[in-house]
């Protein structure tokens, strides 16, 4: 027997290899919701709500354990006082860990390490307080320290101290820095749930006292920007220079960027001065502040847009940048949009496919999307696509080496189509498929799938 469906809810979480998923178990009412609404917050996402189907299979030369919802409740969640809500969802993810829903008189303080068959696979289980406010930390801690180790390393690739020197062999500092408004503070947050020390507002002069060489402490996340104390964009670069050469350190700088209207939108909804504005308007601050930080931003080793990002987004992006047990390799996102909505902002490279046969136009098929076995027989049906597809494979084959021994970490490819919902969404799945089958960890986002319908995008995780 290679399938089943059990009572449990399903959450994929950033792992070394890719998304992993976490089976939440217990009957109706334990917390199985609760916990994973916590961790969606924290940048999880929806595979199967109280009903997952289960498929064991052979992958990677062993046999896996793979989760997913049945068809009638992908996305979808029921939250209590909310009733059913719309998720953006993984579609599928490899099973890592077993979580029990416990009673707290029933979790035992040191417990031993237990497993699980199911369908001849056997899976990690714990026990957890599901209310208990350290559940999600509890549960992602449970869940590294039982993953493998990636492939080709040692046990300290799987924690400890060479995992903390990132995968470069060297300390990471991440100096973050930007626009007001733009999401430094949580860019922070988020680098501190990777495992980085997290510093904010840090005085210039004493970052180098925050850096001495010979140490090897944990990897460093230091916010500065205009409101720092003595802030001055030439001696953070010369800083920077200074740093650079160092062969202990890996040092980046992250320069987070954002539209100005939508800046100027964060501080009036907040209700927040902008830093530079005093008694001015705030988008007199925020132009003042452009100016400004200008010249960093052109010193920046990456520039990132955060006007279209939610935080789930920003999480997924610093993960596949920053992640300090990614492991070896780079990851690729390949997203589908529409161009209505404007190109992705993030996308190093974009494909227009609005020349293939458009199924809106078959009334069979409007109301399906491009993830539908229908609608990506009719868009593979033009005449046109297989030499497409064969081109843009073969031009991607022998750039993306290319790309991985420049030490680009995370790669973007944007598919778009006319509405973002059947032609860029069908070619964006079977790229992702091909990339997979070339053992990179491919992610898809369909990133104007639900717009029509004001839903966020939906996310699925390697095919």
């Amino acid at each position: 027997m290679n399938r089943s469906q059990i009572h449990a809810t399903c959450v994929a979480l950033a792992g070394s290899a890719g998304p992993a998923a976490v089976l939440l178990r217990g009957p109706s009412g334990s917390g199985k919701s609760d916990l994973a609404l916590r961790l969606i917050d924290q940048g999880a996402t929806l595979v199967a709500d109280d009903q997952c189907l289960l498929e064991a299979r052979e992958a990677g030369g062993r046999r896996r354990l793979f989760a997913r919802a049945p068809e009638t409740i992908a996305g979808a969640m029921e939250v209590r006082g909310l009733g059913i809500v719309s998720l953006p969802r993984t579609a599928e993810a490899p099973v890592a860990l077993l979580v029990d829903m416990a009673p707290p008189e029933t979790v035992e303080r040191l417990p031993e390490a237990a497993e699980e068959d199911l369908l001849g696979v056997a899976v990690p289980r714990i026990a957890l307080d599901p209310f208990e406010t350290s559940a999600p930390a509890k549960l992602r801690v449970a869940l590294k320290a039982r993953l493998p180790a990636p492939e080709g390393c040692g046990p300290a690739a799987a924690g400890g101290a060479a995992q903390d020197a990132g995968p470069t062999g060297r300390r990471p500092l991440v100096l973050v820095t930007g626009m007001s408004g733009a999401g430094r503070s949580l860019a922070l947050k988020i680098l501190e749930d990777l495992g980085y020390e997290a510093v904010d507002n840090l005085p210039l002069d004493l970052l180098d006292a925050l850096v001495p060489e010979g140490e090897a402490p944990r990897p460093l996340a230091v916010g500065v920007d205009i409101r720092s104390r003595r802030f001055a964009v030439r001696p953070l670069i010369d800083r920077l220079e200074r740093l650079g050469p160092r062969p202990d350190l890996a040092v980046t700088l992250l320069f987070l960027d954002c539209e100005s209207q939508v800046i100027e939108r964060r501080f009036t909804e907040t209700r927040r001065r902008h830093p530079l504005a005093h008694e001015r308007p705030v988008a007199d601050g925020i132009n003042a502040e452009r100016r400004l930080v200008a010249p960093l931003q052109a010193r920046a080793d990456l520039v990132l847009d955060t006007s279209q990002l939610n935080p789930a987004d920003l999480r997924r992006i610093l993960t596949g940048h920053f992640g300090l047990d990614r492991g070896p390799g780079m990851s690729v996102l390949v997203t589908s949009f529409s161009y209505r909505n404007g190109l992705p902002r993030a996308a190093d490279l974009v494909f227009d496919v609005r020349f293939l046969a458009n199924p809106h136009y078959d009334p069979a098929l409007r109301e399906l999307d491009g993830r539908d076995p229908r609608v990506a027989a009719y868009v593979e049906a033009d005449p046109a696509f297989a030499d497409f597809f064969a081109r843009l494979t073969g031009m991607l084959g022998p750039l993306l080496p290319r790309y991985a021994q420049e030490d680009k970490s995370y790669l973007t490819i944007a598919v778009g189509c006319t509405g973002g919902r059947h032609r860029s969404v069908a070619v964006a799945e079977k790229l992702a498929a091909w990339l997979a089958a070339q053992g990179l960890h491919a992610e898809r986002v369909h990133r104007d799938l639900g717009a029509a319908a004001g839903e966020p995008a939906e996310r699925a995780g390697p095919p």
